[in-house]
């Protein structure tokens, strides 16, 4: 009997897993902050993230396990905020490391969430698993003390995958929603320079690249990306495209920071040059259906 277990999986990426799996897998359990029930065949388990409270019976026999476990980084970076987004992430990976040690019979795949953002700013050079540079600022430093905690303990029978996702686009949560509202209201133009890179990835393909990377046993770090890799001035254009709005007015840095600090987030999120491209998926022999933002774009709107 194959058992699936997602970590986090409420929100807009554990949905769109739980979506893709529910044919592959006999038992889907969910551990979540709400409260424990079933819905559509589907297991909700009540979990804190940070201490055993019986959730941690759930991961034996699991086949897969998938943690998505951490506070989004859509918010101001307070020191608040900052201690959240860190400890969020740590704690929730320990737990588990501890919960799969305990087991009689572990999960046989562990894939734990990361970011593409571990790469450094680039405008010059396009990020793999091989070569990429890990830059040196908090977001950076988040990922790998997040990456440090998952691999540090050693799990003999569980095979350990971390995965370095880009932004997912998709038609029901995630980035692209705003995005495509602001360029429906007129406001789709570049944002900021408008040269950063934008590394992204349509949401079936996510799915179907996690699914890959669970047939092929794929073990370390593997970026979730598309095969290119697009400036944020063209990435606008091509929406505009789409959604058949003849202009879009510029974002310039300064427009940025003021709407960041009104919708609480940061300017980050759109401003950082994400130049990542998913090696290790393409040598392995993955085929995305969506690798161009045109065809991700017509499928979406």
């Amino acid at each position: 009997m194959k058992k699936l277990l997602i970590a986090a999986g409420t929100g807009f990426l554990g949905k769109v897993l739980a979506n893709h799996f529910k044919n592959k897998f006999d038992e889907i359990v969910i551990l979540t902050r709400g409260k424990s029930q079933t819905i559509d065949g589907i297991k909700y388990v009540n979990w804190n993230a940070r201490t055993f409270t019986g959730w941690e019976k759930e991961l034996e026999n699991a086949t897969v396990l998938i943690n998505l476990a951490g506070k989004s980084v859509d918010c101001r970076y307070t020191k608040g905020n900052k201690k959240e987004i860190l400890w969020s992430r740590i704690e929730s990976t320990k737990i588990l490391n501890k919960a799969v040690l305990k087991c009689q019979n572990p999960p046989k795949h562990w894939l734990n969430s990361s970011t593409a953002t571990i790469y450094r700013f680039s405008l010059d050079k396009q990020m793999d698993e091989v070569d990429g540079e890990i830059g040196n600022d908090f977001s950076i430093n988040v990922a790998l003390s997040w990456e440090k905690a998952f691999f540090k303990t050693e799990t003999p029978n569980t095979l350990k995958t971390t995965l370095r996702t880009s932004i997912v686009l998709g038609k029901n949560g995630g980035a692209f929603i705003p995005l495509k509202t602001l360029a429906k209201i007129g406001f789709g133009g570049k944002q900021g320079k408008g040269n950063q890179f934008v590394s992204w990835i349509h949401e079936d393909d996510f799915a179907h690249a996690v699914d890959f990377i669970i047939e092929q046993e794929m073990s370390g770090m593997i970026n979730i990306v598309s095969p290119t890799p697009i400036r944020n001035v063209d990435f606008m254009q091509k929406l505009r495209k789409a959604i058949g709005f003849p202009f879009g007015i510029p974002l310039n840095t300064f427009f940025l920071k003021i709407g960041s600090f009104l919708i609480r987030t940061e300017t980050e999120l759109v401003l950082k040059s994400r130049n990542v491209i998913p090696k290790r998926l393409l040598e392995n022999g993955f085929e995305f259906k969506f690798g161009e933002i045109d065809k991700a774009f017509r499928d979406l709107i």
